[in-house]
């Protein structure tokens, strides 16, 4: 199979949301690029994926609707750009995706609690899920856990939540009568670790035939780079958005998120000038083509200079 039916056959399997694609071709090709883009570009850029026009529009004027992005009409064009909200939402996925923590545990958890009032439903729905993109799990009504959250994300994440003092934050260890097999078992209760290592495991599968298929090939057309790229990175998502990226002394042998990381690394940094120089060529902006990556770009998986 060509690398052109391979991108074909991974769509058909992926079955990407079309909403979830934008989201991630947003996240991975337009947010390094200043997060405007004329709507015509992003037809383009997701057509390489294999998303039909009709179904990109629809879900562009979905995702403004929720707050993610925000219209601006210039003539006969729309413009979307990311709201100061999505970017906000962009940038906790683009810290857990491209540069998870890699520190040693210091066995404290963090607990947060939130209150009964304080906050209306659609507030506390939209908590609890950016919760879980953050990595928390819900260990009972309003209770959440992680071992090691990003302070900085957590606080800009919690800050409405705080001024009306509708959650309760608190770090610390176990207590040594908890033991590290209970620990382990509440880590895997809390956060599925068995479905999560399913889908590490689906994501290896779609993309080592991929891996193989480029190993020793010439420079990949920067098309389907890109359409290879966003396939990978939304996979990717998909599979390690729900990972709280637990210590070692939590995770089962042979964790298969970190074998799903290498490949992920490895096939980026060999799609990534190409697909670059696609997104360079389609994608256009307000005040004309779009800008050069800027340097949060560079440092993914890090540091992508070395394949550029």
């Amino acid at each position: 199979m060509d690398l052109t039916g391979r991108l074909d056959d991974l769509a058909l399997r992926m079955q990407p949301k079309v909403k979830s694609l934008i989201v991630t071709i947003y996240g991975d090709a337009i947010a390094h690029r200043g997060g405007n883009a004329w709507l015509g570009s992003v037809i383009a850029l997701a057509g390489r994926a294999g998303v039909q026009e009709r179904a990109v529009r629809t879900a562009v004027y979905r995702l403004a609707q929720e707050g993610w992005l925000a219209s601006q009409q210039i003539g006969r064009r729309s413009y979307y750009r990311l709201t100061d909200d999505g970017r906000r939402r962009f940038d906790a996925v683009h810290q857990r995706l491209y540069n998870p923590p890699a520190r040693t545990w210091d066995h404290a958890w963090t607990v947060l609690a939130l209150q009964p009032a304080g906050l209306d439903v659609a507030a506390r729905t939209q908590l609890e899920r950016d919760l879980s993109w953050q990595g928390f799990a819900q260990h009972a009504s309003g209770v959440w856990l992680h071992p090691g959250p990003d302070d900085y994300l957590l606080e800009q994440m919690l800050a409405p939540a705080l001024r009306a003092t509708a959650v309760l934050v608190i770090r610390g260890p176990a207590l040594p009568m908890v033991g590290a097999q209970a620990l382990r078992e509440a880590a895997q209760g809390c956060w599925q670790l068995e479905q999560l290592a399913s889908d590490y495991h689906a994501f290896l599968d779609l993309f080592r035939p991929v891996w193989q298929a480029l190993r020793g090939a010439d420079p990949v057309d920067p098309p389907l780079a890109f359409g290879l790229r966003t396939l990978l990175m939304h996979g990717y998502r998909r599979a390690c958005l729900r990972d709280p990226f637990l210590p070692a002394e939590l995770l089962p042998a042979d964790w298969p998120g970190t074998a799903a990381r290498v490949l992920c690394r490895n096939l980026y940094l060999r799609l990534q000038a190409q697909a670059e120089a696609h997104v360079s060529a389609v994608l256009e902006t307000p005040e004309g083509p779009a800008m050069p990556p800027q340097a949060g770009y560079w440092a993914r998986f890090g540091g992508l200079e070395a394949s550029a």
